[in-house]
């Protein structure tokens, strides 16, 4: 195994130990759904260290991905790098999180403009280029609700505009890829990308089914005041489950093969995809700001 799967794996297991350990305060102060929707930050930050650790050991591969454009593209993939670890600290520290949600938020949305939207033209009519550019929306939406509770406990109604618009990008996401469950079930579920779900796996129709219905419902219980803690933390359970039970095990069978860098990332992606659904119940037990 290479040293950037060692390094991903690695700095993913560290995070995930720390981030259990300093969230157990909040984790006995919450109650219901709340108890599931308080390890969002714990896995957002599981998942921003893996790939945090992936721009430092691949940097030379990555930096073909920055716009070519921007000058030096080397410290740019270092920059991001960077900052996918200083987000992941604050978020298992719990310190700071208002700017460095919002901020990951804000690289997020950078990310769409400078590398999605100029390939618009080229991806119009391509399956995956959408489900790529819908992918980093939801994770922008997901820190952008994280950060919108935040402001929104200091009496700010800049928090609840957070909030809102964060949820709906994210139960538009949810919707799209529910579609994306039912029409092409063969290909792994979660984020429905271009690999296909491998031969050996049970039921694999019937779990991006059932996959697909959960983001259905979710999309719809994220819309209603009620329903939102109990659509996030359903969601996402889901979602860690989908990461545990079935990207681990094919993780496992690529890890000694030079698909394990890849199967390290599908771990990270997922487990970043259930993070922001469990983000996206941040804020929802408490009263929206009225406007001025």
């Amino acid at each position: 195994m290479s040293i950037v799967a060692w390094g991903m794996m690695g700095t993913g297991v560290a995070a995930l130990v720390a981030g259990l350990i300093l969230v157990r305060k909040r984790f006995l102060a919450a109650t219901g759904a709340g108890k599931v929707v308080v390890l969002g930050p714990v896995f957002e930050a599981v998942a921003l260290a893996i790939f945090s650790a992936e721009h430092f050991l691949a940097a030379r591969d990555l930096m073909r991905i920055v716009p070519r454009w921007l000058p030096d593209p080397l410290f740019w993939t270092y920059f991001v790098g960077v900052a996918w670890l200083a987000a992941a600290i604050s978020f298992i520290a719990w310190r700071h999180v208002r700017w460095s949600s919002a901020l990951v938020a804000l690289l997020m949305v950078i990310i769409v403009v400078t590398i999605d939207l100029p390939n618009v033209p080229k991806g119009m009519h391509e399956r995956l280029f959408w489900t790529l550019f819908v992918r980093e929306l939801a994770f922008a939406s997901g820190a952008m609700v994280l950060a919108g509770s935040e402001w929104q406990s200091s009496r700010n109604a800049l928090g609840t505009a957070l909030m809102r618009t964060g949820r709906g990008f994210v139960a538009a996401v949810f919707l799209f890829y529910a579609i994306e469950h039912f029409l092409f079930p063969l290909f792994v579920p979660g984020v429905p990308l271009e690999k296909l779900t491998p031969p050996w796996m049970p039921g694999p129709v019937l779990i991006s089914y059932v996959v697909g219905i959960t983001l259905l419902l979710a999309a719809f219980g994220l819309l209603i005041p009620r329903t939102i803690r109990i659509a996030a933390a359903g969601s996402g359970v889901v979602l860690l489950l989908l990461t545990a039970f079935f990207y681990v095990p094919i993780l496992i069978t690529e890890i000694n093969a030079p698909l394990a860098v890849e199967g390290i990332n599908y771990v990270g992606d997922t487990l970043l995809f259930a993070a922001t659904a469990l983000l996206t119940g941040f804020g929802a037990d408490r009263p929206a700001v009225p406007g001025p």
